[in-house]
């Protein structure tokens, strides 16, 4: 594989290269998903942890998952998904989240008695919720497509759901309010996920490999009861002025008051100040994984 790692597949080759995404068709990791891996064969999955699941097993070659909202914070299961899985991060993408309040045909604005999406979404809405429609019953669902998929199959005329406009597009849906969300900075970052041998820069798209700075994401659990410990663990960044761009913190399951740390930084896991930082870590963490380099990527949508 080595001599062919920046190749770009042959059409054939790609289409068998088959990509998993949780949701429905239209959701918007599919958007991200086509931005990471165009021509890729899609491959739907109805929960984060099936998703992983199915790249662990080799059931798909790839996942695009999203680690991250601009308004809404960390998407905490799937840090915790990636301690569980031997997975590694080879590329992200962040995607401009347009969301749409779309119904069946004839619908009107004014007589809309519920609404469906994901709680993301309907949180991302709030301000259009309880100014336009104050009066509806929201109703939270799994995923954005799939409470556009529920609206169009139940074609209720009271009934509406919020959702891209590929959803609305795919399911026959007539949108009655365009970008209805509070912020429109809003950004949702995705991971491609892939498993640690393959080639990371297959069938990767161009822009995916060559956009940005590469960035480094690792995990470590501190020690137990070391004084001034994070404090420490971070230090071994800052000696070698290394920028971190993201730290996060979660329980570490089964073990009360410990925490596990995610961090992004930039650079390249085989840079030498990086290296040794993480060397560094070594020597006074309790465990450290990196989770891959890879390009900041690009912002679409």
């Amino acid at each position: 594989m080595t001599g062919h790692s920046h190749s770009h597949p042959s059409s054939s080759e790609t289409t068998a290269f088959r990509v998993g995404f949780q949701g429905e068709i239209g959701a918007y990791s599919e958007e991200a998903l086509a931005a990471l891996y165009p021509g890729a064969t899609m491959v739907a999955y109805t929960s984060f942890e099936v998703a992983f699941e199915a790249l662990t097993s080799g059931d798909v070659d790839r996942a695009v998952l999203p680690i991250e909202n601009s308004l809404f914070g960390s998407v905490h299961q799937n840090y915790d998904l990636l301690l569980e899985h031997d997975l590694i991060i080879v590329g992200q993408v962040q995607l401009r989240i347009r969301h749409q309040l779309m119904a069946p045909a004839g619908a009107m604005l004014d007589s809309i008695e519920r609404v469906f999406s994901h709680p993301q979404a309907i949180g991302q809405c709030r301000d259009f919720l309880r100014s336009t429609l104050s009066g509806a019953d929201v109703q939270p669902t799994y995923d954005t497509a799939g409470a556009a998929k529920k609206v169009a199959q139940e074609a209720i005329p009271t009934q509406a759901a919020i959702a891209s406009k590929a959803a609305a597009a795919e399911y026959g849906l007539t949108i009655l309010a365009s970008d209805i969300e509070s912020n429109h900075a809003n950004y949702t970052r995705f991971l491609a996920l892939a498993r640690p041998d393959s080639d990371p820069n297959q069938a990767l798209h161009p822009d995916a490999m060559d956009t940005g700075e590469f960035r480094t994401s690792l995990v470590y659990t501190q020690r137990e009861n070391v004084p001034g410990g994070l404090f420490k663990s971070l230090a071994v960044f800052a000696l070698r002025d290394i920028d971190l761009l993201k730290i996060e913190s979660r329980p570490l399951v089964g073990s009360p008051g410990q925490y596990v740390f995610y961090l992004d930084l930039s650079g390249h896991q085989d840079d030498e100040p990086v290296r040794n930082a993480v060397d560094h870590l070594q020597e006074i963490a309790a465990r450290v994984r990196v989770l891959g380099s890879f390009r900041s990527g690009r912002i679409v949508g």
